[in-house]
């Protein structure tokens, strides 16, 4: 088994920036966030500030000229998966493991397109509660990393990413079946990333509020039965054992797609209500709750982006 020493950080965001931070203080330099000049310069004028501790992360261009990585973590949004493919390919080198952090269960598919001869682990992170507000990432909880080989071997690639996250006190987990694992994350991001764009509302509606939670478990059983014809054969106990997880989170705490909605961004609802709907229809599976949530959220979205229109409108006549 080889040493992991080099690691390409691709998504500055919340969860990047959280996990990234561990990675920093593990590698230093060896540790590089693949950012365009515009980013590159606003970062190191104000840093990234993580949990009260400043970091003045390592960075580089796409284009720039670089050894391979041991190791690229890919946190970046799906729609943005496909930029992150192209800025990484001077990165990548033969032996380079590829990690994607990403919601869904498409990002490897994608990933193993591009890059069929790579190492990819199907990886997601659970648990965690990172919110970024400008240069700021809080976090109550930081969650795990769960991810594995899909055919369920604990290869060399896997044993070094655990003595990497090991020697960098990131939390992890290697599942016995990392492919039904994704699945199960996908079912409650489908339900609590969903609904809480619509409402509006940070965990602790779901904490408290029976009827947001009835809700939100309405859309993870479409999930449910959607895995019964994908021969994942999720249960009614797995949407139970989302519980436990989301009593832990912080009540103020907001879903990634509450932030999108919040700040006026493109959701990825068409990774989650889009693909469920999708596979509805695939295998004759009714989905009208997700049917809803993929009509209601592009609505949200095209009044976001109306009244930001708006916005610029008084903007540019007051000046």
């Amino acid at each position: 088994m080889r040493t992991i020493q080099s690691v390409i950080l691709i998504g500055l965001g919340a969860i990047g920036a959280a996990y990234g931070s561990r990675l920093h203080k593990t590698l230093g330099e060896r540790h590089t966030v693949i950012a365009n000049e515009e980013r590159i310069r606003r970062y190191s004028k104000t840093g990234i500030d993580v949990e009260g501790e400043p970091f003045h992360f390592h960075f580089t261009k796409p284009d720039a000229e670089a050894a391979p990585a041991d190791l690229i973590l890919i946190a970046v949004k799906n729609a943005e998966l496909q930029e992150a493919i192209r800025d990484m390919k001077h990165h990548v080198g033969p032996k380079t493991i590829l990690l994607p952090l990403l919601n869904g269960i498409s990002s490897e598919e994608e990933l193993a397109a591009v890059y069929p001869d790579n190492p990819i682990l199907y990886s997601m992170c659970v648990g965690i509660d990172a919110i970024r507000s400008g240069n700021q990432v809080r976090f109550s909880n930081i969650g795990k990393i769960c991810f594995g080989e899909k055919d369920k071997t604990v290869s060399d690639h896997v044993k070094a990413v655990m003595e990497l996250f090991d020697r960098s006190e990131i939390p992890y987990e290697v599942p016995e079946d990392i492919w039904r694992t994704l699945w199960w994350k996908f079912m409650f991001n489908v339900g609590i990333n969903q609904t809480s764009a619509v409402l509006r509302a940070p965990y602790k509606v779901f904490q408290n509020v029976s009827a947001a939670h009835q809700w939100m478990e309405a859309a993870m059983y479409e999930v449910v039965e959607l895995s019964k014809k994908a021969g994942v054969h999720l249960t009614e106990e797995d949407v139970h054992s989302f519980r436990p997880i989301l009593a832990k989170l912080a009540p103020d705490g907001k879903t990634s797609m509450l932030q999108d909605v919040d700040a006026g961004r493109k959701t990825e609802v068409e990774y989650f209500a889009g693909k469920v709907c999708e596979l509805g229809k695939k295998y004759g599976v009714p989905t009208p709750i997700n049917d809803q949530l993929l009509q209601m959220i592009p609505i949200i979205e095209a009044i976001n982006n109306t009244e930001l229109d708006k916005t610029e409108e008084k903007i540019t006549y007051l000046v």
